[in-house]
């Protein structure tokens, strides 16, 4: 029988690797091109043409990088805001006695709460060196899924005041409300797409840290299942394609606890993300993640299937927000005066 985790035990670790959750980068640019062209390929005849243009898509699949992009600054505010909304570390969720499958979808509200849980529990949390931790990042556990919920809000809002353009601007407003969405829509597939990769959920982010009795790497493996696999086994969309679930209107219904239900969702994604940490491990210590090797099959696809799930859960959520999307009733309003006095 395996003998219980102590968080305590990852101090060492951490200390020694020098970083914490809130380091790491996810699939690099072919996996999250990958996942956003997916998601395109998997709306439903009903969502708008537009989105299917091709210079259009390209613009969507492009931006699927942006966030990497802020990442390479040395502005610390920056990368203060930025790096932390890449990752949710579950464990540490836990270690603040937090239920993870509880959480409450304000992010300050969370900040506050989970502050108050790491005083309460400091022994379980390692110590922060401040030479390593310039932009004041490493005490946070990561804010993925207030990210992706966030900027499906802000889709929401964009489809809002689109449709009330369609129906009552003029082609220059049309053509600027539709390149906010397009920016929106590709920048969220990036957060979309850091959730199905297992290192994003976890505090074994960069190596298994703490008790090992299964003997799995503790090196950095982020490069072998970001980057490195995926070049190395050539993985497509054009493969993947076939494979592509249609994506899904999501379950609004109102919540019992009065949570978020779009919120829900997106932890609901995580947490299923949460529990392929294992199973990458496995993979990696049987030597089928390396292109080429005879268990090559069974790695590549596992890759497949994260890239998959981010797909189905990205177009989902813009399916969602578009359908949700009501016209915005105080734009209208001031477009039909303006349509009445001939501006």
């Amino acid at each position: 029988m395996k003998k219980p985790f102590h968080p305590a035990l990852v101090r060492i670790a951490f200390f020694v690797v020098g970083v914490g959750p809130v380091s790491s980068r996810a699939w690099y640019e072919p996996g999250h091109r990958i996942i956003n062209q997916l998601a395109i390929d998997s709306l439903p005849a009903g969502f708008p043409s537009w989105a299917r243009e091709p210079a259009v898509q390209e613009r969507i699949v492009f931006l699927s990088q942006e966030p990497d992009r802020w990442r390479r600054t040395r502005e610390l505010l920056l990368q203060h805001d930025n790096a932390p909304d890449h990752v949710i570390d579950l464990d540490q969720i836990a270690w603040a006695g937090i239920d993870a499958s509880a959480l409450t979808p304000f992010r300050y509200e969370f900040v506050a709460e989970f502050l108050k849980g790491r005083a309460a529990h400091a022994d379980r949390f390692p110590a922060i060196d401040p030479a390593r931790d310039p932009d004041h990042s490493l005490g946070l556990p990561g804010f993925l899924p207030w990210a992706i919920a966030e900027y499906y809000a802000k889709l929401q809002t964009q489809f809002s005041y689109l449709k009330t353009y369609e129906r009552y601007g003029n082609p220059d407003e049309i053509a600027d409300a539709r390149a906010n969405v397009i920016y929106v829509m590709g920048v969220m597939g990036h957060f979309v797409g850091d959730g199905s990769q297992p290192l994003h959920t976890t505090v074994h982010n960069r190596g298994w840290v703490g008790p090992n009795p299964n003997n799995y790497a503790t090196s950095d493996i982020h490069a072998i299942i970001d980057g490195g696999f995926i070049a190395k086994a050539g993985i497509t969309v054009g493969e993947l394609a076939p494979m592509v679930v249609p994506a899904r209107p999501l379950d609004l219904a109102p919540r019992p606890d009065g949570r978020d239900p779009a919120f829900v969702d997106v932890v609901d994604y995580l947490l299923a993300t949460r529990k392929t940490v294992e199973p990458v491990y496995q993979l990696l210590k049987g030597h089928k993640l390396v292109d080429g090797s005879p268990g090559s099959r069974e790695g590549r696809a596992f890759i497949e299937g994260r890239l998959l799930a981010a797909g189905e859960m990205l177009g989902s959520l813009w399916l969602t927000a578009w359908q949700q999307a009501a016209p915005d009733a105080y734009l209208q309003g001031t477009l039909i005066q303006r349509r009445a006095a001939g501006d």
